[in-house]
């Protein structure tokens, strides 16, 4: 029956801890370095930023196409007039107060400015595509420092690994002089040194944690994710890793990133807005010519008649001799006159062309032109600048790629030789030939080389993702 109870009780507990693992691996997300960048360009507010800035560039390009149609414009307008005052419906003044309403309605298209509008055109387009590539040269460098954060994670998650391996040596340590110490075969001082040991390695284990958290901290502002997210970042085949390319040609290197890298592209479109903008500038000398057209009418209460026919009527002149003299004429027969029929009767249309010759406007076009050409010429430099700057930095990441591969190598044979020698010294502690003091030193310095070999490892891997970055090649882990 106990023993029943026993099994019972073991198959609970099991049960249990299974579904707090199951609870804690739902809460925790897995990130990989796919997911990462995915997620970096989907959330990220500065990418954001940027695409809305990209948004307005299209709406202005939109507008410079719509700046070609023509202008319609509507005027009503009603007055009521005291005093004496023009009455326009019946072009006479009036004392009286009346009521005055007109309405007009114009339409104007612009035949030629200079090739201004078709200019204007093709510089906003040039100004999205500027807007364009900028987006993308936020998100080219926000990728790129996703990749240092997620490689800082996976070199920071090593050292803590390494941290937790120094541990349980130093305690092996400390536990083996406790008992020498206990027996009378090593000094107190022995004792302090190996508690000293334990001590450091576990700060080392706290300095790796925090480095590990902070990393973790700006990868999920990156993601613009809530900063209370469990995350744990997918560890990649280590083997993979040490596949590193580090032999590249500068010459090919920096002419494929001339083509493809954002900087020199935004550079290069700037340059061609400012060009651009030279001809836009140019078209003030020249004159404008605009059609345009109207249609108008008007209103008054002081009209309130008029003629609807005529009547022949019959009048008396004078007499001769006594007999009467007449005439018959034809005279108007007036009637109520509507406001709708005065409307009609009023409107009124015109069409024309007008001319604008810029004959002196205060050099204002000269000047213009010549602050365009200056523009071109600071955007050339800026061109050529962008280029020298990613030459300058290409090689001098080829160069890191070269000494961070020598200095893995260096690490790692340092690391190997160390562990050797831990090894040796160890057997000779245990056999009692070798003093704390000796073992301490060589424990340290295998810590020590552990840890370099690591961060040169990842050095040497991130160096390489850098030139994968300027080359266009997707950074993959």
């Amino acid at each position: 029956m106990t023993e029943t109870i026993l099994t019972f009780k073991k198959i609970s507990l099991s049960i249990l801890f299974l579904i707090a693992l199951s609870f804690t691996t739902k809460a925790q997300q897995v990130i990989s370095l796919q997911k990462a960048v995915d997620l970096t360009i989907q959330n990220n507010l500065t990418i954001k930023q940027a695409q809305l800035t990209e948004s307005l560039a299209n709406e202005d390009y939109k507008q410079a196409k719509n700046n070609q149609l023509p202008s319609l414009t509507a005027n009503p307008q009603a007055s009521y007039n005291f005093g004496r005052s023009p009455n326009l419906a019946t072009y006479t003044y009036s004392s009286k107060a009346f009521l005055y309403v007109n309405g007009a309605a114009s339409l104007s298209v612009t035949l030629f400015q200079g090739g201004q509008l078709r200019n204007q055109i093709l510089q906003n387009k040039l100004l999205l595509d500027v807007d364009k590539t900028s987006t993308a040269k936020v998100k080219n460098d926000l990728l790129l420092n996703v990749v240092v954060e997620y490689l800082t994670i996976l070199t920071d998650q090593d050292l803590v690994i390494a941290a937790n391996q120094q541990i349980e040596l130093a305690k092996i340590t400390l536990d083996r002089t406790q008992k020498n110490f206990d027996a009378g075969n090593q000094t107190k001082a022995d004792l302090a040194q190996a508690q000293a040991q334990v001590s450091t390695a576990e700060l080392n284990l706290t300095n790796a944690q925090n480095q590990t958290d902070l990393a973790i901290l700006i990868l999920k502002q990156y993601m613009e994710m809530d900063p209370a997210t469990n995350i744990t970042v997918e560890r990649p085949d280590i083997s993979k890793l040490t596949d590193i390319r580090t032999l590249y040609n500068s010459t090919d290197v920096i002419k494929t990133a001339f083509s493809i890298n954002p900087d020199i592209k935004l550079a290069e479109l700037q340059q061609q807005t400012y060009a651009q903008a030279i001809k836009i500038a140019k078209g003030n000398y020249y004159p404008t010519v605009s059609l345009f057209g109207g249609v108008g009418s008007n209103y008054s209460n002081q009209i309130t008649t008029q003629v609807i026919g005529t009547a022949q009527v019959t009048q008396q002149i004078g007499t001769v001799q006594g007999q009467p003299i007449t005439i018959t004429s034809a005279q108007p027969v007036y009637g109520p006159y509507s406001a709708l029929s005065q409307f009609g009767n009023n409107f009124n249309e015109s069409i024309g062309v007008s001319l604008q010759i810029p004959i002196f406007n205060r050099f204002m076009a000269r000047t213009s032109v010549r602050k365009a050409k200056l523009n071109y010429e600071y955007a050339e430099l800026t061109t050529q600048l962008a280029k020298n700057t990613l030459s300058k930095t290409i090689i001098q990441a080829m160069l890191d790629l070269q000494a961070a591969e020598k200095s893995y190598q260096s690490s790692l044979q340092t690391y190997e030789s160390n562990k050797e020698a831990l090894n040796i010294t160890k057997q000779r502690y245990d056999a009692g030939l070798v003093n704390t003091l000796d073992y301490n030193t060589s424990l340290t310095n295998y810590n020590k080389s552990q840890n370099d070999m690591i961060a040169a490892r990842y050095q040497m891997i991130f160096r390489s993702k850098v030139i994968d970055y300027y080359i266009g090649n997707p950074i993959v882990l």
